[in-house]
């Protein structure tokens, strides 16, 4: 199959070295002032070794491809279609949230976009290479298994931990029940996973912005368990910080809304108080501001 992968950063390189070593072939669409001198050699370091792969990067996507698998960020998502000229059958989009799906739907049509999700705490080090550091958990659609079956089966050769999905909602929100907590109270704390874990009052703040987040995923018609919440933690090091703390840090804009939207507009939509998510997130907004 040929991929197009909209979105350079840490999770389009991690998808498009894993697809390029397993022998498919991959197109990056990287940004105009980046095409010239963008490597030809994609290299991913991970727990288990590293990977090395070809890939062709354009500017434009203006030739037939099979999928294309966009991980842009969310704020950056509308930019960045931009530079889509030729839509490839099947669009499946890896953004954080929930909103882009109706964003996409809209423009590409309901039946050509395959929800999915991928968590995972991954960076770029430098154009072309990117490092991750846990496991790779995705999660697809099930609507998409008849096009993305085989290629999601052979994935879980580098070992990913991949998942096709029935329910839309459970497979987005499943995320980011995890995600948005996660997110907001590493940011907020600039505590990572062990640090918040080992602190009475950070745990507290995680567990009932957890607990408001899935009452909210629940009210939206996803079906979420907390033991698989759970276990995700369960396994992530205790190092692991969230790429919105790291962004915070380093000064980039942040995925604040595109994270954390969904769960408040949500609240206020079915009637759920979640005053520890908007206490997180005002936190946050004085931290970059500041």
């Amino acid at each position: 199959m040929k991929h197009a992968i909209l979105g350079a950063g840490a999770i389009g390189g991690l998808m498009g070295t894993a697809l390029a070593s397993l022998g498919e072939e991959v197109i990056l669409i990287v940004r105009p002032e980046k095409h010239a001198g963008y490597p030809r050699t994609l290299l991913l370091a991970r727990p288990s070794g590293t990977l090395t792969a070809p890939v062709r990067a354009v500017s434009r996507l203006t030739e037939p491809a099979d999928v294309l698998w966009i991980a842009t960020k969310t704020y950056q998502l509308e930019t960045a279609l931009e530079s889509i000229g030729t839509v490839p059958p099947i669009v499946v989009p890896l953004l954080n949230g929930v909103d882009h799906i109706a964003v996409l739907r809209s423009r590409f049509g309901r039946d050509r976009v395959v929800p999915a999700t991928i968590a995972v705490e991954a960076e770029r080090v430098a154009d072309g290479h990117f490092v991750h550091h846990s496991p790779v958990r995705l999660n697809v659609a099930a609507g998409g298994e008849p096009v993305l079956g085989t290629i999601v089966a052979r994935l879980q050769e580098l070992r990913f931990i991949c998942q096709f999905i029935a329910n839309e909602q459970t497979l987005l929100w499943g995320k980011l029940c995890f995600l948005g907590p996660f997110a907001l109270a590493t940011s907020a704390s600039g505590k990572n996973m062990g640090e918040i874990l080992g602190d009475t009052e950070w745990k507290a703040k995680l567990d009932t912005a957890l607990a408001e987040a899935r009452a909210v995923a629940e009210s939206s018609g996803a079906e979420i368990d907390p033991a698989k919440v759970q276990a995700i933690f369960d396994i992530a090091p205790a190092t692991m910080r969230s790429s919105m703390a790291k962004d915070l840090g380093a000064g980039r804009r942040l995925e604040l809304d595109g994270i954390a939207g969904p769960i408040v507009r949500g609240g206020a939509r079915y009637g759920i108080a979640v005053p520890t998510t908007i206490s997180l997130v005002a936190t946050i907004r004085s931290l970059a501001s500041g």
